[in-house]
């Protein structure tokens, strides 16, 4: 085989048992390295068919575990977040914006790993539901990225690890279907994607599993000690996306 197309499916491999196991972060790790051996327009269309086939794997396998209001609930408001978001993308100052977004999450994980029983949710709170996902919607429109909203707000609810990724998969599922709905609309979902997807298939899907076994051996409070690391590492990641776009 090819090394790069060994690279290719390394990386598919290892984003979905990140995916798989948190619920989280595959498209962080996905698109960038993708990017290095194929065109973006292909990389980005095959992160979220990959994110559509974990997220239909996932909701079959634990649809028990799903906390089906607040899933409801996060995808109707992100559906109002997005044209924000790509409205945003035109912005003249939207690199602030990420940066901002990149010390509030790195300040947010931060103190939650030092004072981990502060800052907690004991029941459903509809208004930050609703701004979770509205806020999903905008960071989904403008960067791709969806995740950190959630999973803030995942954390708040102390959510167990099986709960926090049945319900972001019971969130992605649809929300990476319209997605793809509008990479089609945009001609991107092309025959080179459909062909790097299947090939793609039979490595993702034993790190579906993989990743399912992982996380049924968390506990709670290591489970979110996890999340906080994965969200200082996004926070990281998009301050050094915006220092490196200003050099």
């Amino acid at each position: 085989m090819h090394a790069s197309l060994l690279f290719v499916l390394a990386v598919v491999f290892i984003a979905t048992l990140v995916r798989s196991a948190f619920g989280f972060g595959e498209a962080l790790i996905a698109v960038p390295l993708l990017a290095l051996f194929m065109p973006l327009q292909v990389a980005a269309p095959l992160a979220v068919l990959l994110s559509i086939a974990i997220a239909a794997v996932v909701v079959v396998q634990d649809w028990k575990h799903i906390h089906l209001r607040s899933a409801s609930g996060l995808l109707g408001a992100t559906v109002f977040g997005i044209p924000l978001g790509l409205l945003l993308l035109t912005h003249a100052h939207q690199e602030l914006v990420k940066a901002g977004l990149g010390i509030f999450i790195l300040l947010f994980a931060a103190y939650s790993l030092l004072s981990p029983d502060t800052l907690r949710l004991d029941r459903e709170h509809q208004p930050l539901l609703l701004l979770a996902g509205f806020l999903a919607g905008i960071l989904g429109g403008a960067y791709g990225m969806n995740g950190p909203p959630l999973v803030i707000y995942g954390s708040l609810r102390r959510w167990s690890p099986q709960h926090f990724r049945a319900t972001l998969h019971a969130y992605f599922l649809p929300a990476s279907i319209l997605g793809m709905a509008g990479y089609w609309s945009a001609g991107l979902w092309t025959r080179t994607v459909t062909h790097e997807f299947l090939f793609s298939v039979p490595i993702a899907l034993p790190a579906v599993f993989l990743g399912r076994a992982l996380n049924h051996r968390f506990t709670g409070t290591g489970f979110l000690k996890y999340v906080y690391v994965g969200l200082m590492l996004i926070g990281g990641i998009l301050l050094a996306e915006t220092v490196t776009h200003r050099v």
